[in-house]
């Protein structure tokens, strides 16, 4: 399996790109998000990859974080999600985006992504539910460590990720911990 390519960036093709390893050119096939954020060509470019081997193709995905890559083997474990998808998915929201989209449960978020209609985005929803913290990240809300305590807290309390989410979003920013789940905690009361 290939995990890594470092080299120069030889070609940008949008979603394709191919990076020049000590003469060898991999096309390598990445999200929007990844693409903008590359040097421009003939400089030098570091993707973490996933390898796909299929009967009729070998692919390489590449990815310029490992949360990208995360969420994007997260993704393609779902049945109906393949990895050309999954690309359209990361191309349309950031994983921060998607990782709050499925906290929220908002089903609208994802329909609007080409290629992702109302029984993949309810598919989606249902799957990744409860497997984003480590796997794909907090939400984009839960920016800082406190707020990040906060919300994992409300869970383990036997609040859902929505309701969590939701009452860290009243919360004033600079809150700390133990002040964060006192307000949560009335919030979620009422």
């Amino acid at each position: 399996m290939i995990g890594k390519l470092t080299g120069i960036l030889a070609e940008r093709n949008p979603p394709q790109v191919v990076v020049d390893c000590n003469g060898v050119g991999y096309e390598v096939d990445v999200p929007m998000s990844t693409f903008y954020n590359l040097p421009g060509t003939g400089e030098r470019v570091s993707l973490l990859t996933h390898f796909v081997v299929r009967e009729d193709a070998q692919i390489l995905y590449g990815f310029g974080t490992a949360e990208e890559r995360a969420a994007f083997r997260q993704l393609i474990k779902i049945s109906g999600v393949g990895p050309r998808t999954a690309l359209g998915l990361l191309s349309g929201m950031s994983v921060g985006e998607l990782s709050q989209a499925i906290t929220t449960q908002e089903l609208g978020r994802l329909v609007k992504i080409p290629g992702i209609g109302k029984k993949t985005a309810e598919r989606l929803l249902l799957e990744l539910k409860g497997k984003l913290g480590a796997d794909i990240g907090l939400p984009a809300h839960a920016a800082t460590d406190a707020q990040a305590d906060i919300l994992q807290a409300l869970v383990a309390l036997g609040y859902s990720d929505k309701e969590a989410a939701l009452a860290l979003k009243a919360l004033p920013k600079d809150a700390t911990v133990s002040e964060g789940i006192k307000l949560a905690l009335k919030a979620l009361a009422k």
